[in-house]
């Protein structure tokens, strides 16, 4: 097998441009649904072993390896002539980042926490320095922790109340299984205590010495809460809490009070919340509301009661309740934020004195900040026609500091803190670009593309001012549309390299989020998940239309479910693109969705629909699953992009999909499979590894639209 695909990649002309592709075997199995029989001649590149080759990626059965690998080989040589511009890219991108960067500081008691960047150091550093001013200490260096190994994440962390000691979690092969370790702050040596296989997110009680955690089952999926002291053995820890109705993940975190430990068990449309009291670890968790199908609530303290953000009853877009701690039953919430249609509560966040919430209302957001003892309310937004806005988190609860994000696809991130006794605001950090950027010489914007049904789809735009709208410009056009979530128009240095080469980056705020309320999310799921699909099309004819580009001028581009779109565009509208770049797609979701041993499936049922009892949900996804429909027409130009131990979406997807997108294609079009061998879902971890994908990526859109050659402007 592995003589065979090293012998297809054998390059068959001189100077390094093309390459004879793989062309991966076909073994065919076929599987027979509500009467519906589908033949998969790839399902063998699905290790059986999978839940081992997560954990231990040299497992892998041989054959898969060589078929990954060769496609790994066919890829580079098929981009070699663009080589030499990918390290340009990488080296644009670099510049742009400030090597040294740091956060600003947060408050907590004595001391202020934050991290920083050591000049070159690709993994953060915990850090933390005295109120009353003193010397910086480094709590953990995770550049140390990364040294010598081909994959690091580090996961969550959090210093005690007492400020003693440091729990944390790290990932060594990017399948998200977290082993969390505690430090001593003052020796700065790690306690034996090693406690693996967890979601990553430690929380500590209030006597310092006890922390909760989820543990992640066999399957991947973060089933049971545990109590852990320190100093014993995790063998011995204590189940705090179990949901075992595989529909459900679990989380746990704390209220802004500290008062109260969060255990939250949910899906995609419901969820349920206990409360355990953080200064009893041992006690049994409170219920606060049972689950009720397709309700969701999040809950934060204050002083006694709870501010329960939730869609219950008719509230669609969501409001804010309260109830008392003692009595916290569904019978006892009292509306204090009503719901209003079209303006939808994102989160909350209750201090002594403040209730703060970000929504959102027209597709821009704001932030709402209200007096506890007052009920008086004011907001906080920005002018730019398009632009992000975001909480940051707080240690302290009683305090009249908001620190908040701002950012436009023109400005690069703020962070301001906020005085909401005052109202007035103080910049304190502003992201530097190093190699140099003027807003003034980019133009941001938000058009309204019709969709074929009479919404408009909102879609943000960003291009140098000096770019023609001729028609001739190549253009981006991002997209995700799934769970709910919303693409903000922020900041990011990386798209410039594009921008400063003449394309138009738009992003398309497709349905299947939320950006217009939470009908937007509505009308992009399940049955009406191809909404979704024709919202991204249309938005790439629309800019067609308006001369912003032409047709076969696009490159999409979307990860994980936004793979998925991708996949969906290029059997409904290939004729659209230039090209496609698909991260981490989810492309063979009727497979997944029918496999319920897989650790997303169950539940994503609601997202997606259940396949297995439903023949409805099993021909609606059949209809557009990206797999199911390659068919012999002209595809755009490819590159799929996928990590060996990817939890989320498995590598076989891709696989799978490429395999099949090249034996059905016609025409001469590039369809490359990128496989990282040492990471997950998330791609390389490091800040600087992540710009060689980045850029890799790019390299492809540039050399697909003819851009290959094209200096950037300068300012």
């Amino acid at each position: 097998m592995t003589e065979r695909l090293r012998d297809q990649t054998a390059m068959d002309r001189a100077g390094g441009g093309a390459t004879q592709a793989p062309s991966a075997e076909k073994r065919p199995v076929t599987t027979v649904h509500f009467g519906i029989s589908r033949t998969d001649d790839y399902g063998w590149l699905r290790d059986d072993n999978w839940q081992r080759v997560m954990r231990e990626p040299a497992v892998l059965r041989s054959d898969i390896r060589a078929y990954l690998e060769a496609e790994n080989d066919y890829t580079d040589r098929a981009m070699a002539d663009v080589a030499a511009l990918k390290d340009a890219l990488v080296a644009e991108m670099r510049a742009r980042i400030k090597e040294d960067d740091s956060s600003v500081p947060s408050p907590d008691g004595p001391y202020a926490y934050g991290i920083r960047f050591a000049h070159g150091g690709e993994h953060p550093m915990l850090i933390r320095t005295p109120r009353d001013g003193g010397a910086e200490t480094v709590l953990l260096d995770a550049d140390a922790l990364a040294a010598g190994k081909s994959y690091f994440h580090l996961g969550g962390s959090a210093h005690s109340p007492d400020h003693r000691l440091l729990a944390y979690a790290s990932d060594e092969m990017g399948s998200e299984f977290y082993e969390i370790r505690i430090r001593d702050i003052e020796t700065g040596e790690d306690l034996p205590d090693r406690i693996p296989g967890t979601s990553g997110a430690p929380v500590w009680a209030a006597d310092s010495r006890t922390l909760l955690y989820v543990l992640l089952d066999a399957n991947h999926r973060p089933a049971k809460i545990l109590r852990h002291a320190v100093g014993t053995d995790p063998s011995e820890d204590v189940v705090v809490f179990e949901d075992t109705n595989p529909s459900y993940f679990l989380g746990v975190g704390k209220t802004q009070s500290d008062r109260y430990f969060v255990i939250d068990s949910h899906d995609h449309e419901t969820s349920e919340v206990h409360l355990l009291a953080a200064d009893d670890p041992a006690g049994t968790p409170r219920l606060v509301a049972p689950r009720r199908a397709a309700e969701k609530y999040d809950v934060d303290e204050a002083d006694g009661v709870l501010y329960i953000l939730t869609n219950a009853g008719d509230a669609e877009d969501f409001k804010i309740v309260t109830a008392p701690v003692a009595t916290p039953g569904r019978e006892h919430w009292r509306d204090l934020v009503p719901h209003t249609y079209g303006c939808l509560i994102l989160t909350h966040t209750s201090f002594r004195d403040w209730l703060v919430r970000l929504e959102r209302e027209g597709g821009l957001p704001r932030i709402v900040v209200r007096n506890l003892a007052s009920g008086e309310e004011h907001g906080i937004a920005f002018d730019e026609e398009a632009y992000s806005l975001g909480m940051l988190g707080s240690y302290e609860f009683a305090t009249d500091a908001l620190r908040f994000t701002y950012s436009s696809m023109t400005t690069p991130g703020r962070v301001y803190d906020y005085d909401m006794a005052s109202r007035t605001r103080v910049l304190r950090k502003e992201d530097e670009v190093p190699s140099g950027h003027d807003p003034d010489d980019y133009v941001t914007r938000r058009v309204f593309a019709p969709a074929e049904d009479g919404e408009t789809v909102p879609v943000s735009l960003l291009y140098r001012k000096d770019t023609p709208l001729d028609g001739s410009a190549p253009l981006l056009l991002y997209g995700y549309g799934a769970y709910g979530i919303t693409i903000p128009a922020s900041f990011s240095t990386n798209r410039l390299s594009l921008v400063d080469r003449g394309f138009v980056y738009a992003i398309a705020h497709i349905r299947g989020g939320k950006d217009k309320g939470f009908h937007w999310y509505a009308d992009g799921r399940r049955e009406k998940k191809v909404n979704t699909f024709k919202d991204f099309i249309a938005a790439g004819r629309y800019l067609v239309a308006e001369r912003f580009t032409a047709e076969g001028r696009i490159v999409g581009w979307g990860g994980s479910a936004g793979g998925l779109l991708i996949g969906a565009v290029a059997n409904m509208a290939p004729e659209l693109f230039a090209g496609l770049v698909a991260e981490v797609p989810f492309v063979d979701v009727l497979d997944t969705m029918l496999d319920d041993s897989l650790p997303l499936t169950p539940p994503e049922w609601p997202e997606w629909g259940n396949p297995i009892v439903s023949e409805a949900d099993f021909r609606t996804i059949l209809a557009y699953s990206p797999y199911d429909n390659v068919a012999a027409r002209a595809y755009p130009a490819i590159l799929a992009m996928a990590g060996l131990t990817d939890p989320r979406v498995t590598y076989w997807e891709p696989a799978k999909w490429v395999a099949k997108l090249r034996a059905h294609a016609t025409g001469s079009r590039l369809i490359l499979l990128k496989t990282n061998m040492d990471a997950g879902h998330g791609g390389a971890a490091g800040r600087f590894d992540r710009l060689q994908e980045t850029a890799f990526a790019q390299a492809f859109a540039l050399k697909v639209t003819g851009k290959d050659r094209t200096a950037p402007a300068r300012a």
